[in-house]
């Protein structure tokens, strides 16, 4: 890893002064004591903090909570540990957004070691409208996995909120759903099932995603289990409607899941079927996946909140981290460890023989943070051009064209020197789409997370291409988003080169549009 990861460590008041201003994405003020007025030189103290990425106020997050719309404001929880890195476990915190991109912190919502369960983990918020659950009528409610004072087995522990989610109230010591005798019992996520007029929620049990339903959030019965295959222990669990491009309406099973010892990812995998309010069937027995990035983990979908045709779309976000480095990012010298993807859209698309996958791209209300924007209508290629622009925040899309090359593309974040780079490409010898951080002194040392792939038809000869990079990560949009790679990079600060390249062959890029993100 590179010296410039590693820096002295500075002086406190510029993590707090990084902080107040917002750029991590969070409203987060503090005061400093200090009357020391910082120097020229550390008021330009370079930071790894995202630009446009929700992140960490301090310390660490990891799961993101599905969001839920009330009152013209989305509500979101995630996993905080204000204690990291000397562990004791996470509790829930709390922020807010009228647009998904601006985000105010609202402090813990539901604190850890409150009750005699233990710490919370992962689990789902809904409003309960119509009083179900006897809290008062839109109450928010929390069903929650704690490690139980019963052996430390998984279980789920009802929280609910008077306050409009602000604050929450453990319902009871005792859990509302016991552990049915399997290691992994956790991660709830609740929906209401306006056909059949119930609650009903899937839970990550192991390898299996079980089914239950309810009439008032605190009684549940068990309908059914899904079992998966070669994608290892499943995680935050995921179900929901949406309506194809062909008017169909389609149920929606997702988890998040581990596929690399099949040669799969390690993001969100999904299915397209039917769902008879009991048992899930799907159209098609092998997993899709929503991400062939290395940090697209425990993702969470939601529904838009200003949309009448809720089935239309919906949005998802996720943690960008990975177990094998997330506590060895550099990150971690400004005092935090932890950031979320952009929002995306997502939108079920048709795809023929009764075939249908999900398809994701930025949300809109990213393009309102541009600041400039460079054009260029036509470059050709056969090597490599360096544009006369550069960047570390930015969105770049382009339309690629070729009649015969082996490998095309673009290497971004790249170094003066041009020997670090992240390369985003289309390596048409291998019939696939890659995004290759090799190049950056990355802190996976096992060599296993630096190069993502997915299945690209080259007999099309042509891609379009939309890329996010921002301080510590990159997320690409190929075509319409039936395919995405979302990863973290973490080049030195320096590295801002833009270069088109071409190998075998000439390449074309047409509209080339980079808009500079504030």
């Amino acid at each position: 890893m590179s010296k410039h990861f590693w820096q002295k460590k500075p002086p406190v008041w510029i993590y707090l002064l990084l902080l107040a201003v917002c750029t991590g994405g969070l409203s987060v003020y503090f005061v400093s004591s200090s009357t020391e007025q910082p120097t020229t030189e550390e008021q330009k103290a370079p930071s790894y903090r995202a630009d446009y990425h929700f992140t960490a106020p301090d310390k660490w997050k990891n799961d993101p909570q599905r969001p839920v719309y009330f009152n013209g404001k989305y509500h979101y929880y995630y996993l905080y540990n204000k204690d990291y890195p000397s562990g004791n476990g996470t509790e829930w915190r709390h922020a807010t957004s009228e647009d998904l991109v601006h985000w105010h912190d609202e402090g813990i919502a539901i604190p850890k070691y409150t009750n005699k369960n233990g710490d919370p983990w992962s689990g789902s918020v809904v409003i309960d409208k119509d009083n179900t659950a006897g809290f008062g009528q839109n109450a928010f409610v929390a069903i929650v996995t704690q490690p139980s004072k019963n052996g430390g087995k998984q279980e789920q522990f009802l929280w609910y909120s008077t306050d409009h989610g602000k604050t929450f109230t453990s319902y009871s010591d005792k859990p509302i759903m016991s552990n049915p005798g399997t290691k992994d019992f956790r991660d709830p996520k609740i929906i209401w099932d306006d056909e059949h007029h119930k609650w009903m929620m899937v839970m990550a049990e192991g390898t299996k995603i079980g089914f239950y339903e309810s009439a008032d959030l605190k009684n549940w019965q068990y309908t059914s289990g899904f079992f998966t295959k070669d994608i290892g222990l499943i995680e935050c669990p995921d179900l929901y409607m949406l309506r194809a491009d062909d008017g169909t309406v389609k149920w929606v099973l997702g988890a998040s899941a581990n596929g690399k010892s099949a040669g799969k990812p390690n993001t969100y995998a999904y299915w397209v079927g039917t769902f008879n309010g009991k048992e899930f069937s799907p159209g098609h027995n092998e997993p899709q996946w929503l991400d062939y990035g290395f940090d697209w983990y425990g993702g969470v979908t939601f529904e838009s909140g200003t949309e009448s045709d809720k089935l239309t779309r919906r949005y998802a976000l996720a943690w960008m981290n990975n177990w094998d480095y997330a506590h060895n990012t550099p990150t971690l010298q400004e005092g935090f460890n932890g950031m979320d993807s952009i929002v995306r859209d997502i939108t079920l698309k048709h795809a023929g023989d009764h075939q249908y996958y999900l398809a994701s791209q930025p949300i809109e209300a990213l393009n309102e943070l541009t600041a400039s924007t460079d054009y260029y209508e036509q470059i050709e290629v056969d090597g490599a051009k360096t544009l006369p622009v550069s960047g570390d925040v930015y969105q770049l899309e382009t339309d690629i064209s070729w009649s015969d090359l082996q490998n095309t593309g673009l290497r971004l974040r790249e170094s003066a020197d041009r020997t670090r780079h992240v390369d985003v490409g289309i390596f048409t010898a291998g019939g696939y789409s890659y995004v290759n951080r090799g190049f950056t002194g990355h802190p996976d040392k096992t060599n296993h997370s630096l190069e993502s792939k997915a299945p690209f038809d080259t007999g099309k000869k042509q891609v379009h291409v939309k890329v996010l990079v921002d301080k510590t990560s990159i997320e690409v949009f190929i075509d319409d988003g039936k395919v995405a790679h979302s990863s973290l990079i973490f080049p030195p600060l320096t590295d801002k080169g833009i270069t088109l390249f071409s190998e075998g062959g000439k390449a074309v890029f047409k509209h080339v549009k980079i808009q500079h993100l504030n």
